[in-house]
């Protein structure tokens, strides 16, 4: 289970996040040795691509971190290559199993293991980085988005729907109405981290309160809202390609 924070208390404006982002990249001419170098440059590449996005390139990177162009080559050939490294660090790195253990714990009630999950996720998340990389990446077609939201999709919504059905007396395969319901959910949540990171915007100190109060209402809120969908609707929730 990742530590736990108070989550919200970052400082709003983007100004002063991008100033204390880059506090740590300052060019440094100093004798590394090869695992250390190789932190040096994926620090600076994650704290870099949270800034300026992946239009970035590496000789702009190598500079901020005082290194040369063929020395970042060295470690990273390609930029592919140094972006995948990116991933693992703030996405699969951060990723905790027992998120995913959590949402099948049958001794507690499910609004409890919602609130536990998602207390312990936007903790996990709720950073600089983490939330403008994944912008980035999406809005530039950089596969990390797709990657990881389809671990979410796997490991989190599809169980969140199914509990729901559990809880409604139902089995089975969710069905496509189910799990915009739980992705609805999810998004809610993130939009908190959006709402700091990438429009400055003030959120709550601590999101207690807001996480249980969204799930209270997803709980109470989404059987009822299904029951009201006409069958002739939910077909038009079939997926569709872009």
């Amino acid at each position: 289970m990742v530590k736990r924070k108070t989550i919200g208390s970052e400082m709003p404006e983007i100004a002063r996040m991008r100033q204390t982002a880059s506090s740590a990249r300052k060019p440094k001419r100093r004798r590394l040795d090869p695992t250390e170098r190789e932190r040096e440059i994926i620090e600076g590449a994650v704290a870099f691509f949270a800034e300026v996005g992946f239009d970035g390139g590496l000789r702009d990177l190598a500079q901020r971190i005082g290194t040369t162009h063929q020395n970042l080559l060295r470690y990273f050939p390609t930029k592919e290559a140094l972006i995948e490294r990116v991933y693992e660090e703030v996405y699969l790195n951060r990723w905790q199993p027992e998120w995913e253990a959590l949402l099948h714990k049958s001794d507690r009630s499910l609004e409890d293991r919602l609130v536990a999950f998602y207390e312990d996720y936007l903790a996990a998340i709720f950073n600089y980085e983490w939330v403008r990389i994944f912008v980035f990446a999406g809005l530039k077609g950089v596969d990390i988005t797709q990657r990881y939201l389809g671990l979410i999709q796997s490991n989190i919504i599809e169980p969140l729907a199914r509990e729901l059905m559990v809880s409604e007396g139902k089995e089975g395969k969710p069905s496509p109405l189910e799990m915009e319901v739980a992705w609805a959910l999810h998004g809610e949540m993130f939009y908190l981290a959006i709402r700091r990171w990438v429009y400055a915007l003030d959120t709550p100190q601590d999101l207690g309160a807001v996480i249980r109060m969204s799930v209270i209402r997803f709980l109470e809120g989404a059987p009822a809202a299904m029951k009201k969908v006409p069958a002739a609707e939910r077909r038009g929730l079939l997926p569709k390609a872009l």
